[in-house]
């Protein structure tokens, strides 16, 4: 098995694969995160891409049977017409759960304390112990739009914390979640955690439940603007949202409206409806508003690539071994729908 390596190697990782099977291993040099041609020669009988961008030249891949992604957005693979040629696909999935739950609690914290508005006074020499940056988060609730690995492993910290853990979710949390990747000790694997679970045609009950909503949806064509003005409308005042997942997913005019006329107290966003988010934007000058430049969880993670490495390496001896795939993506995913 030729195995064409175009990301940044893990040497602990690398050194592992290379003892564990009759591998052909092609590390390119430097790796690249812009789609460009690799040679033509040198990659016509790989079997197995493990990459984060395809190259420009894909169809010179021609034995190819799997591509194995560094990313949890598949968008790169689209239009390559993987199903009809008979190639298997998995993404990173899980590699960002623990980075992007612990922004949840701590921008759960930081909004709750008013933290901006005491780095202000901190900044303009400002004396102010009033009780608005003294709450506490235990005993309020989350709600969690979404019961993946980011939503699991946020229910699992708070459950520490103290709060209750209401979820929002198509397909329900029990039952083991099979195929996934999932870092060790981590997440709910058995769907247990939360306090009440609502299905789709629930949104209007669980919305006024709230104290703070956090997006845990991936960006589809049927979450794209899935919350609007309703759905802002339907959670308390004192509420706070939280989006971590895709700016989009909001719609942006009425998220605007929703803090400025304060339907919500306040909100948390690490992504954006532009990038960079252009300094004229709204958003940066609402008091009520923590905005991070997509850094919850990304490649520059400590443990990415310890993370993206063991998912690669767990899915080869799959391979090896006749298995099914962690993170594989459907045909549905791969055509776009």
């Amino acid at each position: 098995m030729k195995i064409l390596v175009d990301v940044p190697v893990e040497p602990a990782a690398l050194a592992a694969l290379e003892k564990s099977g009759p591998f052909e291993i092609d590390v390119i040099t430097p790796p690249m995160e812009t789609a460009r041609p690799l040679d033509a020669a040198r990659i016509a009988d790989a079997d197995v891409l493990f990459c984060t961008i395809p190259p420009t030249n894909f169809a010179d891949l021609r034995a190819l049977k799997w591509v194995q992604i560094a990313s949890t957005g598949y968008t790169q693979l689209l239009g390559l017409d993987l199903p009809a040629r008979g190639i298997r696909a998995t993404n990173c999935r899980g590699c960002f759960d623990v980075p992007i739950a612990e922004w949840n609690v701590a921008m759960m914290v930081n909004l709750k304390r008013d933290l901006r508005q005491m780095i202000r006074n901190q900044d303009t020499a400002v004396w102010d112990r009033s009780a608005v940056f003294q709450h506490e988060i235990r005993g309020l609730t989350v709600g969690l739009w979404g019961y993946g690995g980011i939503g699991r492993e946020t229910a699992r910290l708070a459950r520490h914390m103290g709060l209750r853990v209401h979820v929002l979710t198509r397909t329900g949390t029990a039952g083991k979640r099979a195929g996934v990747y999932t870092v060790a000790g981590t997440g709910d694997p058995d769907g247990t955690l939360p306090d009440r679970v609502f299905g789709p045609d629930e949104t209007m009950i669980f919305l006024p439940t709230l104290d703070f909503l956090i997006v845990a949806l991936p960006l589809t064509a049927a979450t794209e603007g899935l919350i609007g003005e309703r759905e802002l409308q339907a959670l308390p005042r004192t509420a706070f949202l939280l989006n971590p997942a895709r700016g989009s997913i909001i719609q942006e005019k009425a998220l605007l409206r929703a803090l400025a006329e304060k339907w919500i107290a306040g909100a948390a966003l690490d992504t954006h409806y532009q990038y960079p988010l252009p300094a004229s934007h709204a958003l940066w000058r609402l008091p009520n508003v923590i905005l991070t430049p997509h850094i919850s969880g990304s490649n520059l993670t400590p443990r990415f690539q310890e993370r993206l490495w063991d998912i690669f390496g767990q899915n080869v001896g799959r391979v090896l071994r006749g298995e099914k795939l962690l993170n594989v993506l459907t045909t549905a995913q791969l055509n776009g729908q």
